[in-house]
């Protein structure tokens, strides 16, 4: 494990075994992480469920309380139910009364049919029926709920995953590769749940109101738990990387690939493929809209921090190179002795001026 979390120079000489070992060590410490992250996940999978749950159950209840498919049609008859009972229990309520001029035998036999009625009615369920994903499969309760405590456990662990990853690559970095990463991977972990949490509180709710109410008078809408949640996964892990894009620039830039004029100067086309990205995922105009604006603030942000880090760099450069300059006197410091490593020319041969010649 000492392998795992050492730091390796990049002068340093690895022999194949070394590397593997090394290799071996933080694997085993990301698949330690990763195991204790998802029997958290595993422990807690009602509160994940239900938060995976809520974008979809918010809109098949829309569509429940509209009548909309068998769900809807069992829902409202399941409320006029509870009018009727309630309206049987009221008239029943007013014939037991002393006023209502019937005899006090018969009143005395409504009394029981009134509770009767009202208990009834206590049994009958208010809320919306099949709001949450249905299983068809004996065992797709379990494999659905394990499925979703792996993608909340490596979301939980991701940090941890690319710590060691980077440890890994590391020592193969230049010293000037190794400043340009540095900063650009820790912010990595940051942007990513970023991303997952655009994608869970804008575009999924948005996807999911698209496909679900999506020519839904013809079909009776069912939705099977295992394809709305590797759904769901897409679409975070989609947005999450999406994300990165300031990590891609600002890297780029810092290694010299491109410029900040030049990303400014490509800003049209920057804003074709935000567009084309948010196409690409499901939902309406107004979603579009919503998902291309982040895309392009983040393209401007990495403009404006690749500038901001190529202003940071060249001031250092200016205040290093000044900092020599002034180190050196002249009256301490003579000038360095004149290079005589080449080799004379025939001219110096003959004129003599080569100094181990006149010596």
């Amino acid at each position: 494990m000492v392998s795992a979390i050492r730091t390796i120079g990049h002068e340093d000489r690895l022999s194949l075994v070394d590397h593997l070992d090394e290799l071996r060590a933080r694997l085993i410490v990301c698949a330690a992480v990763l195991g204790v992250a998802f029997g958290f996940c595993l422990w807690q999978n009602h509160l994940l469920l239900d938060v995976i749950n809520k974008p979809l159950k918010e809109q098949t209840h829309k569509q429940v309380e509209r009548g909309e498919g068998t769900v809807g049609q069992t829902y409202l008859a399941q409320q006029g139910l509870i009018k009727v009972a309630s309206d049987t229990e009221a008239a029943l309520a007013v014939l037991a009364a002393p006023k209502s001029g019937l005899p006090a035998s018969t009143r005395a036999q409504l009394l029981p049919l009134i509770a009767s009625v009202k208990s009834d009615v206590a049994k009958i369920p208010s809320g919306a029926p099949g709001t949450d994903p249905v299983t068809l499969g004996v065992g797709e309760p379990f494999t659905t709920t394990i499925t979703v405590a792996l993608y909340f456990a490596l979301i939980l662990a991701l940090p941890v995953i690319l710590y060691e990853l980077y440890g890994f690559i590391l020592p193969a970095l230049m010293p000037r590769e190794r400043r340009a990463a540095a900063p650009l991977l820790t912010a990595v972990p940051f942007l990513f749940v970023a991303g997952v949490m655009f994608g869970y509180f804008v575009v999924l709710p948005a996807a999911t109101r698209f496909l679900v109410n999506f020519n839904s008078s013809e079909f009776n809408v069912l939705v099977q738990a295992s394809q709305f949640y590797s759904f769901a996964a897409t679409v975070l892990l989609a947005m999450g990387l999406f994300f990165q894009v300031p990590v891609v620039i600002v890297g780029a830039s810092r290694l010299g690939l491109v410029t900040p004029r030049q990303l400014r100067r490509h800003r049209r086309y920057a804003v074709v493929v935000c567009a084309a990205v948010a196409a690409f995922m499901p939902g309406d105009v107004i979603t579009l809209a919503l998902e291309t604006v982040p895309l392009y603030l983040l393209y401007e942000a990495s403009i404006l921090v690749a500038v901001l880090v190529g202003r940071a760099e060249s001031g250092a450069t200016h205040e290093s190179s000044a900092s020599s300059q002034e180190n050196r006197h002249p009256a301490t410091d003579p000038d360095p002795p004149p290079d005589h490593s080449t080799e004379p020319t025939v001219q110096d041969l003959i004129d003599h001026v080569d100094p181990r010649l006149s010596g």
